[in-house]
């Protein structure tokens, strides 16, 4: 069974959430913070307001392995969906009650939110996708069977663009109805891509990371691609596994990926870092090194502040024996690296709250049944 932090009280919360101003952001109207201490639901989602020292407790726990790799807000007021392994999980309360809406795909699905109340779900490195509005979910056929990544455009419901695993983007104006192809692809032919991430404020603008051949931005679409520089010290070998463009400034990306220069067996970070662009993945640095006070894995997971691009908040987890999870937060302006822990096996997810982005939704794993 699954061991749970302490809870966060009433008057705790409602100190915290009275302390920090509502941000002002598109798709805030309506919003509010959760009114509950506890989250009714299987467990799956949790949500903190203090980054992570104390987590609301859940009316259930996860007694099956299990992986919460999709969660996003939505625009619809208090409306939240999960993924949890095959199940579509939907929240309208802001987080404080959870109740299944549809089984989807197997493998990892993943959600990105849209306008108008809608969101798409699609599966890493398959071709599952599928569109929900409000409470239906319509499946669509993806134009790849590797999709690598998803964006949608603000100012359109019905505009998104997919990616494949040569990082040749798709597109459509028909909410995934019909399908594109646009640009040419990130990286040559024969290329192994691990992501692509879009820009949530500008679908035209994504970051791709490749196995050897590091990363690649566009900013128009895909029609042209610029190799990024700085993830590799002496050349330009890295593998670059994930990025995530900042929610609050488009030029600011994080990435996570290796050095291939420095991957030697032994070295301290065996070339692992998490880097830093401030020209909208142009440029990379490196900020955190992989260490026994930062752990990074290949899958770290990677979720900028909405309202702050100076700061990204990180996580490691394992079952291993019963270690838990670590939630670190960076503040890039300092380099200071802060950790809050938590017994769940992992945090494959996590979300904001539109209005009150101090409030951070988690969703849980479980590895190993205790």
């Amino acid at each position: 069974m699954k061991r749970i932090g302490t809870a966060v009280t009433a008057a705790t919360a409602a100190l915290l959430l009275a302390q920090a101003p509502a941000a002002t952001a598109a798709g805030t109207t309506g919003w509010t913070a959760p009114s509950c201490t506890r989250v009714t639901g299987d467990g799956s989602v949790t949500f903190t307001t203090d980054e992570g020292r104390t987590l609301a407790p859940t009316t259930g726990t996860l007694h099956t392995t299990g992986y919460t790799h999709g969660l996003v807000a939505l625009d619809t007021p208090n409306v939240l969906l999960a993924t949890h392994n095959t199940q579509l999980l939907r929240s309208a309360d802001a987080g404080c009650t959870w109740t299944p809406l549809a089984t989807l795909g197997t493998g990892t699905t993943r959600l990105t939110a849209a306008p108008a109340g809608r969101a798409y779900a699609w599966q890493v490195n398959g071709g599952y996708l599928a569109r929900i509005d409000g409470t239906t979910v319509t499946r669509l056929t993806a134009p790849t069977a590797n999709i690598t990544g998803l964006g949608t455009d603000r100012a359109h419901p019905g505009h998104l663009r997919l990616a494949d695993h040569a990082g040749q983007l798709y597109d459509s104006t028909d909410g995934g109805a019909t399908w594109s192809r646009t640009g040419t692809p990130a990286f040559p032919a024969g290329s192994s891509v691990y992501s692509v991430a879009f820009d949530p404020a500008d679908v035209r603008h994504a970051v791709a990371g490749a196995m050897v051949r590091g990363g690649a931005v566009t900013t128009d679409g895909g029609t042209t691609w610029t190799a990024a520089k700085g993830l590799a010290a002496k050349g330009d070998k890295a593998n670059l596994f994930s990025s995530a463009v900042s929610p609050a400034d488009p030029s600011v990306v994080y990435g996570l990926g290796i050095d291939l220069d420095e991957a030697a067996p032994g070295s301290s970070s065996e070339g692992r870092h998490l880097y830093r662009s401030a020209d909208g993945g142009r440029t990379f640095v490196k900020v955190v090194d992989d260490s026994a006070a930062t752990k990074l894995t290949n899958g770290t997971l990677l979720a900028p502040s909405p309202v702050d691009a100076d700061v990204l908040h990180f996580v490691f987890g394992t079952y291993f024996q019963n270690y838990g999870t670590d939630l670190f937060r960076l503040d890039a302006r300092t380099g200071q690296v802060t950790r809050t822990h938590n017994a769940y096996d992992g945090i494959s997810a996590i979300a904001f709250n539109p209005a009150r982005p101090q409030v951070m939704y988690l969703g849980a794993d479980e590895v190993r049944v205790d």
